[in-house]
């Protein structure tokens, strides 16, 4: 591979150096907590880890396809895309036409699914021989701000340039700046820590669009459905990589400043600067260039700055180093090639004719130099631009006036991703029932956690009450000895979670426990002396983790159940009960489900679903199942529900009935 010039394109790019950027906050410093350094260094380890697998998992050439394959299912199932959604109609609908000079500009929108709005523009060179087939430019873009006429209008350039030198240009909205705005920050900064529960992630509507956009384009008689490119910078390079790698109908892919790797946005803090459209749910655990690898062995041009604050050049190396061997492996090496330019987070000349040189390559064989760009189609004076087309020219709903009342842009995170709807088990098949979730839960949302959770270590005695344990490496938590009874006698213990940094209050387990019980209480990861900054922007803890597979809640159970082992081995013979209010309460019952060790659960005014703010989140475990559902795999263990929505209560009981064990459920 060469570092000289590039491949074709779908472009995607921003009018001025803004970027996948989240917002000004996230470059603000976050006061200090006493956990810190410890969850950072921890997910410092994983991000590492993760990326050191790319090359070690590479397959051999004849086995790319076939590998490819699996991993595409993977990806889309990462993206909230798999089962593929269905390709319903488009309903394509030119709202107005333009006359440029030597160009035509179609204003128009699609339903990339029904009530999910896409405005875009369509250039096109003017004059077209009747029967004339036109490669294709799919333009996704970043996140400048240009109002309610939509952020496509302020990259009207760039397809200009492509219509005048013979490509039909497609230039989408994205969900967040377009025209029907949809919100890219749930978990940045708009308190929406469902959508990891739920699986969803805006990278995934910026990829269906994009994928529905090249169903429109392949389908117009005016385009070779087999010479089509995608392009775009930061948030539209983002989109370049979602769209190239899931769509093969893209031959050629110029990303410009849109990915680093686990190490930079973990290690490195890099999500800080990153709002959610630039991220999957990682649950699989992939290192971040397979994404980028699924484009191979296609023409790829990966484009960078050398002082881009939000890819940094280090990660940037690291990632074209893998690409080569990749496709180099392919035998594919004078397919992928990199351009660095010197500056910050922008959109220069060198780069704009690079990417369009590689596409003039790839799509039309044409490697002759470019020595024109968009810059010279528009008068820039400062921070003012004048347009060859009046931004609100190119609008499709002027003024906000037409949009379609049944749109879903603004709440499609509620919509996007399918919750599962688990009916309870018939008679006689509660065991079946149960096994069939528990291995998908396994799959998909406890995949990081081993088969058998080892019993937790006490890392030092803090008093002869509180004891600092270790439950897996570089995680300490706090466990306990809040009443014993003075007996040998393996009484009962029970493990109380304590969310609140709230020990003493467990006042409430008075009702249904007994006054030998012997009470310890667990503070898992995060919690007293173990907090770590929550800041909201950016909520880089809990952005980490779902970016290293996980969540903190899938931590939490993860300490629960070796504080749980511990005192199973401690108090041989004693059953170990485990309890919580509230979240903590569903944590309980995830702990139990997953460690046969634990005796029972009692729970107090659990969330009804994952849905609820309040509630755990796990990966992706409402395409699995719900908080009713779990409470009922604890079935024929004794369940003791304290409070409680009236709805969870009746459907946990119709589960423990067709488990035969309805007198282990006791409801308060």
């Amino acid at each position: 591979m060469t570092r000289s010039c590039p491949l074709f394109i779908l472009v995607v790019t921003l009018a001025a150096p803004l970027t996948g950027l989240a917002g000004p906050k996230a470059s603000q410093s976050q006061p200090a907590e006493p956990g810190d350094a410890m969850i950072h260094d921890y997910l410092s380890r994983l991000a590492v880890q993760l990326d050191a697998g790319f090359l070690p998992t590479l397959p051999k050439a004849d086995e790319w396809d076939k590998v490819r394959s699996q991993w595409k299912q993977e990806y889309l199932y990462m993206l909230g895309l798999w089962p593929v959604p269905e390709r319903t109609p488009l309903n394509v609908v030119v709202a107005g036409t333009l006359q440029g000079d030597g160009y035509v500009v179609d204003k128009l929108y699609f339903q990339s699914r029904p009530h999910l709005y896409v405005t875009a523009d369509l250039y096109r060179p003017a004059d077209v021989p009747a029967g004339t087939k036109l490669p294709a430019v799919l333009y996704v873009c970043g996140h400048s701000n240009c109002g309610p006429v939509g952020v496509k209008v302020g990259y009207q350039c760039h397809p200009i340039w492509f219509a005048k030198h013979g490509y039909v240009c497609l230039i989408v909205d994205t969900l967040s700046r377009g025209e029907i705005k949809g919100e890219h920050r749930g978990l940045y900064s708009e308190g929406r820590q469902w959508w990891l529960s739920r699986g969803y992630t805006p990278a995934g509507v910026e990829c269906w669009n994009g994928v529905r956009a090249i169903d429109y384009l392949a389908g117009r008689p005016d385009v070779d459905a087999e010479r089509i490119a995608v392009t775009g910078i930061s948030g539209g390079g983002a989109a370049s990589f979602w769209i190239a790698a899931a769509d093969e109908r893209v031959k050629v892919a110029v990303p410009i400043s849109g990915m680093a790797d686990l190490q930079a946005y973990v290690a490195d803090n890099k999500v800080d600067v990153h709002c959610d459209c630039m991220f999957m749910i990682n649950i699989f655990g992939w290192p971040w260039t397979r994404i980028v690898a699924l484009v191979a062995p296609r023409p790829l041009l990966f484009v960078n700055s050398d002082n881009d604050r939000f890819f940094p050049m280090d990660a940037n190396e690291r990632i074209v180093n893998r690409l080569e061997r990749l496709y180099g492996i392919l035998g594919a090496g004078d397919k992928v090639d990199a351009v660095v330019s010197v500056g910050e987070h922008a959109y220069r000349q060198d780069i704009r004719q690079a990417a369009y040189r590689f596409i003039n390559m790839h799509l039309k064989g044409d490697p002759s130099v470019v020595t024109d760009s968009e810059r010279d189609l528009y008068i820039e004076e400062g921070e003012k631009r004048t347009y060859p087309i009046d931004p609100k020219d190119l609008c499709v709903f002027p003024d906000g006036k037409g949009i379609p009342a049944d749109q879903l842009n603004t709440t499609i995170d509620e919509h996007f991703v399918p919750m599962a709807k688990v009916e309870p088990p018939a008679a006689g098949q509660f065991d079946a029932w149960k096994t069939n979730l528990l291995v998908e839960l396994r799959r998909v949302t406890f995949r990081t956690l081993p088969d058998r959770i080892p019993a937790a270590q006490v890392l030092a005695d803090l008093s002869p009450n509180n004891m600092r344990m270790v439950s897996e490496e570089g995680i300490a938590f706090h466990l306990m000895n809040m009443r014993v009874s003075a007996t040998d006698k393996p009484l009962p213990v029970i493990l109380v979670i304590d969310l609140q940094n709230k020990p003493e209050s467990y006042e409430w387990l008075d009702p249904v426990t007994k006054p030998t019980d012997w009470i310890f209480v667990c503070q898992p990861r995060g919690v007293g002396d173990t907090r770590w900054n929550t800041q909201s922007p950016p909520n880089r803890v809990e952005r980490e983790c779902a970016l290293v597979g996980r969540t903190v809640d899938t931590g939490r159970v993860w300490d629960v159940i070796a504080a749980g082992r511990y005192l199973a081995e401690s108090r041989p013979g004693a059953p170990i009960f485990v309890a919580g209010e509230k979240a903590a309460g569903v944590l309980a019952a995830y702990a139990a489900l997953l460690e046969p060790k634990i005796a029972g659960v009692i729970v107090k005014d659990p969330p009804t679903s994952h849905m609820d703010p309040a509630a755990p989140q796990f990966l992706d475990v409402l395409r699995v199942c719900d908080i009713p559902d779990v409470l009922g795999m604890l079935a024929p263990r004794p369940l003791t529900i304290m409070g409680g929505n009236d709805s969870l209560v009746e459907k946990v009981k119709v589960i423990y009935t067709a488990a035969e064990a309805g007198e282990k459920l006791t409801v308060k």
